[in-house]
């Protein structure tokens, strides 16, 4: 099983040249720094789902807000309006 004409044999020894040239250190702060940017990612790719659902849901309470404000008010029988 191989990824198109490349078997495992080489891509073996390309990882294992990587090793050599970089070091084991650097690979993990690599492996480090990409882990941590995909957390962040996610954590702002849901930041923003959880924000569009709260202005969807101010939006929705905004149109009724509306609609209960244009419908006329009916004096309440303790208003003191002298009569």
């Amino acid at each position: 099983m191989g990824f198109g004409n490349i078997g495992w044999f080489q891509i073996l020894v390309v990882l294992l040249i990587v090793l050599l040239i970089f070091g084991t250190k650097r690979i993990r702060n690599l492996g480090s720094d990409v882990g941590g940017a995909i957390r962040e990612f996610r954590k702002s790719v849901s930041e923003d789902d959880s924000e569009e659902k709260t202005e969807d849901a101010e939006t929705a309470a905004d149109t009724t807000d509306s609609t209960d404000s244009d419908t006329p008010r009916k004096p309440d029988s303790s208003d003191s309006s002298g009569h």
